[in-house]
């Protein structure tokens, strides 16, 4: 404990809980066995796509083939499986085609065949095949305004759900009638199977009245052909009663608790205790730092509710309602807040970074925070709040050389946080 090294134990724990949900580790023991009679087609999207995939090569026994999709950067050598690489968290051209070319590759199996369907988060953005009517610049336009909007990432899943031909439950109709068995990595609060990637093989219950009320709430503009899509239900996705679903499964293979209790447990080991406090936290991030700053002030100077030195973790997904043209993710957002309501206080320490490696389109996972990390700020002329109500958290800790740049880890339960109090 005399020794301990605040910035160096906060990036220890920050590996353990990546490492905790990688594919390697959490995908194997769910593998089905080999259809008897039938083939093997290997399909499925999202930041952990290809490590997903190569983890399947590795343990499959028996022939198999098929087709991921992954974001930029994020593809894995793989044998048997093609790896395509597309565009997140707006989609693009690639993921277009890509979703063209699965949808296809799906059509025709027989019962006797198997669909192994690998889904980490991600996934919405890289499959992203319209539906009938709707452009993929229409998608594109919508997206944007969503995520710019502080939406949460089931109401973004909702919208996308009804204005896609793949998403929804409607790849799995497409690999009909072949048995498809689903593992998924969960980005998404609850762990929801059904909103994970906006669930392509999975039913939804969610309904193009609800993508509207979402559109509505967020005071989003769409294109006209967008609104008739919902308005006329044409958008309507495959209920969680269809018969075509009742051969399939699904298992979610790692969540953002597996990754908080591992880091947790290397916390024990190092001698500090650890307290978990959500592993679904959502809202804005600048308030979400908020608490957790009311808190760690509150047991440096109380001991309440906990006895210092103690390590507080969570996770979950927040949101940014972007008001600026500043760089940064919500990660950075989040420690930015955290570092201004601080103020300096002594023995308090942090980090704050997305499980992926990416902090929303930048090129960090997130950053660090120390208690002079606002007076190292001032000597480079930075004001704190300034850049808060800029949204340019990645600016404030570039300038400190503080941004954690992990690169792409292949796998997403999203946000990591933890506030070291000495």
């Amino acid at each position: 404990m005399s020794t301990l090294n605040p910035r160096q134990f906060l990036l220890d724990l920050y590996g353990s809980a990546v490492d905790a949900v990688s594919a390697a580790k959490c995908l194997p023991d769910y593998l089905p066995e080999p259809p008897v009679n039938g083939r093997t087609l290997v399909i499925g999207a999202g930041k952990g796509a290809a490590a997903m995939a190569r983890a399947v090569e590795q343990h499959w026994k028996g022939d198999l083939s098929g087709l991921v999709v992954t974001r930029y950067e994020h593809g894995v050598d793989c044998q048997r499986i093609e790896v395509i690489e597309a565009a997140h968290p707006v989609p693009d051209e690639a993921g277009r085609r890509a979703a063209s070319r699965m949808m296809e590759m799906v059509r025709g199996l027989s019962e006797n065949d198997l669909v192994l369907c690998l889904i980490s988060g991600g996934g919405s953005s890289l499959l992203a095949l319209p539906a009938p009517g709707i452009t993929l610049e229409q998608k594109q336009a919508v997206n944007r305004a969503l995520l710019k909007s502080g939406a949460t990432i089931s109401e973004m899943n909702c919208v996308r759900k009804h204005l896609s031909a793949i998403k929804g439950g409607r790849l799995a109709l497409a690999c009909a009638p072949a048995r498809v068995v689903t593992l998924l990595i969960s980005d998404v609060p609850g762990d929801d199977p059904g909103v994970i990637a906006s669930g392509p093989t999975l039913p939804d219950p969610t309904t193009c009245a609800d993508a509207l009320a979402v559109l509505r709430k967020y005071g989003i503009d769409t294109p006209g052909s967008v609104r008739e899509h919902l308005e006329t239900g044409a958008g309507e996705t495959p209920k969680p009663d269809d018969p075509r679903f009742a051969r399939n499964e699904h298992h979610v293979i790692a969540i953002a608790q597996d990754a908080l209790e591992a880091a947790a447990s290397h916390a024990r080991a190092a001698g500090i205790t650890p307290y978990i406090l959500s592993d679904g936290i959502e809202g804005e991030a600048r308030d979400v730092a908020l608490v957790h700053a009311a808190m760690a002030k509150q047991v440096a100077t109380r001991g309440q509710p906990f006895q210092r030195p103690c390590v507080i973790i969570s996770g979950g997904e927040t949101t940014v309602t972007v008001r600026g043209s500043g760089r940064g993710g919500r990660n950075a957002e989040f420690l930015l807040s955290l570092a201004v309501a601080l103020d300096g206080h002594p023995g308090i320490h942090a980090v704050a970074c997305d499980t992926d490696g990416i902090d929303g389109s930048e090129d960090n996972a997130g950053a660090l925070y120390a208690p002079d990390s606002l007076a190292r700020a001032a000597e480079k002329d930075l004001r704190a709040r300034t850049l808060l109500e800029n949204n340019d958290g990645y600016g404030f800790f570039s300038a400190l050389d503080d941004l954690v740049v992990s690169g792409p880890t292949r796998t997403n339960v999203n946000d990591f946080r933890a506030v070291l109090v000495l």
